[in-house]
């Protein structure tokens, strides 16, 4: 083993040109479920920093809430 820094990573070797997705290689019943995730794929592209802060929003929600109902189970109930 060479540790030279003069030697090109081993992804250098790997033609990543003209790649094709996932659907190259799916069996053609798994399409439909393919296509599906494909959408969710694009959604996260156009939208993911808005989609990500409104998510941590519903879950801080939501947790806080279940919080405050535990301690009053706990120190009321």
């Amino acid at each position: 083993m060479s540790t030279n820094p003069s030697d090109d990573p081993p992804e250098k070797a790997v033609d990543t040109e003209n790649v094709g997705g996932l659907e190259e290689i799916l069996p053609p019943q798994l399409l439909p479920i393919w296509s599906r995730v494909q959408l969710i794929q694009e959604f996260r592209d156009a939208h993911g920093r808005t989609y990500i802060s409104v998510a941590e929003a519903i879950i801080a929600i939501g947790l806080t809430a279940g919080y405050l109902y535990w301690l009053t189970l706990y120190f009321g109930g």
